[in-house]
């Protein structure tokens, strides 16, 4: 056995976390191609679709975003990043003149110190769980140890939730969380009450509840948990948490009339904006 090169297998997992490595992952475990044949069809891929897309494409991120790829946050601990699932996310770096005067104030360790937990909601809001080398390397172009510096200061001197896949060690506590939302949401509280209980963006309760709005409305149609987590790229396990507090709505006026409003409110948004199909993500 030879040693264990750390620097290398960091390498590796972000090298796991590109575009190519996630059309990889759902042509071999979705398609059951061989990674030849998935490697093949990425070649032809951008082959043929890369240079209309230069010629054509226009930037789809706003000043100040950042788009990566990061693992799917309903994967388990302890499965091979090259293996998870992915998403990409874009994230709010910088946020204009604020944080200008954030980093002429506190300079550059007060600007990470200050982004770090609202970027982990931002992308866990998307669907993702964000790491420690994506924060450094691909995020604030710092090393390791003062990325670590920085979530042990954080740990200390800083409430807010901190969504990192080193810190979520099983599946339970990223379906809680976005239950609770779910759950204060059925119970009448407003986005701002949401919004403080559980001190996340609008943005973020937004896609939490735009996803189960989304369930409810399939499950409505008549679609299985399997097919429901299919259609909307989600975890089955999430997909049978919302079910179930559907199924609570059933015996809650209130709940069942608040899930009406949540339904009321994602056909109107469908409608204006993805005629068909999926939303909430």
């Amino acid at each position: 056995m030879g040693l264990r090169n750390a620097e290398q297998e960091i390498l590796r997992r972000l090298e796991s976390k590109t575009l190519d490595a996630q059309l990889r992952q759902i042509l071999v475990a979705g398609l059951n191609c061989s990674p030849f044949e998935a490697d093949a069809v990425i070649d032809a891929a951008q082959e043929v679709y890369f240079p209309f897309l230069e010629q054509h494409g226009e930037a789809l991120s706003r000043p100040g975003q950042v788009t990566l790829v990061a693992v799917a946050a309903d994967e388990p601990a302890g499965k091979s990043v090259a293996d998870c699932a992915k998403c990409n996310v874009s994230l709010t770096l910088h946020r204009g003149a604020e944080d200008d005067r954030l980093l002429a104030q506190k300079g550059p360790l007060g600007f990470r110190r200050e982004r770090i937990p609202e970027l982990c909601q931002q992308a866990l809001s998307q669907g993702a769980l964000l790491t420690r080398e994506d924060l450094a390397w691909r995020i604030f172009m710092v090393g390791l140890r003062t990325l670590s510096r920085d979530l042990a200061w954080l740990r200390e001197n800083d409430q807010r939730p901190l969504p990192l896949r080193s810190t979520v060690h099983d599946i339970g506590p990223v379906l809680s969380h976005r239950v609770e939302v779910v759950q204060l949401a059925l119970a009448g509280k407003t986005m701002t009450e949401i919004c403080d209980i559980m001190r996340h963006s609008p943005e973020a309760v937004a896609n939490y509840l735009g996803t189960f709005t989304r369930c409810a409305q399939l499950a409505r149609e008549g679609f299985q948990s399997g097919q429901i987590a299919f259609v909307l790229r989600r975890g089955q396990g999430l997909v049978e948490r919302y079910l179930k507090l559907v199924e609570q709505c059933k015996n809650d006026k209130l709940q069942s009339y608040q899930l009406d409003e949540l339904l009321g409110v994602g056909r109107a948004a469908g409608e204006k904006k993805l005629p068909g199909g999926v939303h909430g993500r």
